[in-house]
């Protein structure tokens, strides 16, 4: 399976609950997380997608750590049925 239908997945199940997974670029910062899922509610997320079996880059180690120690939580959904567990998890009262 591609990351493209892992990404697609994403961005529909996320619409579908009323937010939105926008494709996050920063020119002269590689490595940041490939979407920022927004929700109705104002809570923010990162989220990596890589094709399933693929890990981060030594870059996108680093990009997460940071991200991390500013007290975002950086998901890594590399299977469909991540990303369910992805949106159930944020979206769960």
């Amino acid at each position: 399976m591609r990351e493209k239908v892992i990404e697609q997945k994403l961005r529909i199940e996320v619409k579908a609950k009323g937010g939105l997974a926008l494709k996050f670029t920063s020119p002269g910062m590689a490595g940041v997380p490939d979407r920022i899922v927004l929700t109705s509610d104002g809570r923010v997320y990162f989220v990596e997608l890589k094709a399933p079996g693929k890990h981060l880059s030594p870059r996108q180690v680093k990009i997460s750590c940071l991200l991390e120690k500013l007290g975002h939580k950086v998901w890594v959904i590399d299977c469909l049925e991540k990303v369910e567990e992805f949106v159930d998890e944020i979206y769960s009262p």
